[in-house]
């Protein structure tokens, strides 16, 4: 029995000693969240979906306004607005930080819900890694792996970073650089499959109370600690009119909010023309520059401003 049991404890600390060994080489390759559970814990902070993630590049912020920047953006789907994104950004966010700059990006989306989502359990976000992480500035973050890396940890080191960047690239500072065929056709063969998707879902969504509830409690935990900025990010023209169409109410209700709460409220959304998109949703790299330059800009305008 003793010879068995040593055999098997040789086994176990083999194999976890390869996974630990596997696990070290998470990078931004990884998936498209790891990196988000795998760095220090920021002062300045931006928040968001898809939109956001890709839109507003951290780099471009530091170089202006002389302050480190992470994007702490995922999607619709795992980073709406509400009681899981808040008790995520209590985890993520350093503790002693004082005079942030704190950057909460706005859409109908992520402040939207299905209709026939009723109770607060049902909510998408609750199969999301921001609600079932304890830790977020690990590195190598074993908890994340674990819990929410479903491909064979193989893969990370084969798909790891020195191999080659994958064309969904998740930077330390958490903005996800998306590297896809730019071709005119190529683009309009991906914009006409988003406005299809987006046009298909269009009226099952509805502007949520508990959204709406939810980005109030973050503004009020946020606004002790620095400074809060609203911004909505443009996409394609056609992507506006639908939102447009669908939440008419939209921006009148962030101005609203942002004199409520004393904040200021950034609105890109009528500067579709300005900018390129991937699939007339997001931002391809070279605008997102730019319009992170643009945001920056306002902010550093403010900011004189209140000297």
């Amino acid at each position: 029995m003793r010879k068995f049991l040593f055999k098997i404890s040789l086994y176990i600390l083999g194999v976890a000693g390869v996974l630990l060994f596997l696990g070290s080489y998470a990078d931004g390759n990884t998936d498209d969240n790891y990196m988000h559970f795998a760095v220090e814990k920021p002062q300045n902070i931006i928040l968001g979906d898809s939109r956001s993630v890709q839109g507003i590049v951290p780099e471009v912020l530091k170089t202006k306004l002389l302050v480190p920047f992470d994007n702490f953006s995922l999607n619709i789907v795992e980073s709406p607005y509400g009681p899981v994104y808040l008790k995520a950004l209590k985890r993520k966010l350093n503790p002693d930080t004082q005079n942030g700059v704190f950057i909460l990006t706005v859409s109908p989306w992520n402040l939207a819900l299905n209709g026939s989502v009723n109770k607060i359990e049902d909510f998408p976000e609750e199969h999301s890694p921001l609600n079932n992480m304890y830790f977020y500035d690990k590195s190598p973050n074993y908890e994340y792996l674990v819990r929410n890396y479903s491909k064979s940890w193989f893969r990370i080191y084969l798909d790891r970073e020195a191999a080659g960047r994958s064309n969904t690239f998740l930077h330390k500072d958490g903005w996800m650089e998306v590297n896809v065929d730019m071709n005119k056709d190529s683009v309009a063969a991906r914009v006409a499959v988003k406005i299809k998707e987006y046009k298909a879902v269009l009226n099952t969504y509805r502007l949520s109370e508990e959204r709406l509830e939810a980005i109030n409690q973050i503004i009020d935990y946020l606004k002790p600690k620095g400074t809060v900025y609203l911004v909505r990010i443009p996409a394609s023209k056609n992507m506006m009119a639908l939102e447009d169409e669908r939440f008419p109410e939209f921006n009148t209700l962030m101005k609203d909010l942002s004199k409520k709460k004393q904040v200021k409220f950034y609105d890109f959304s009528g500067q579709s023309d300005d900018f390129i998109y991937t699939d007339g949703n997001h931002m391809y790299s070279k605008s997102a520059k730019i319009l992170t330059a643009q945001i920056a800009d306002s902010i550093k305008a403010e900011q004189n401003r209140l000297k």
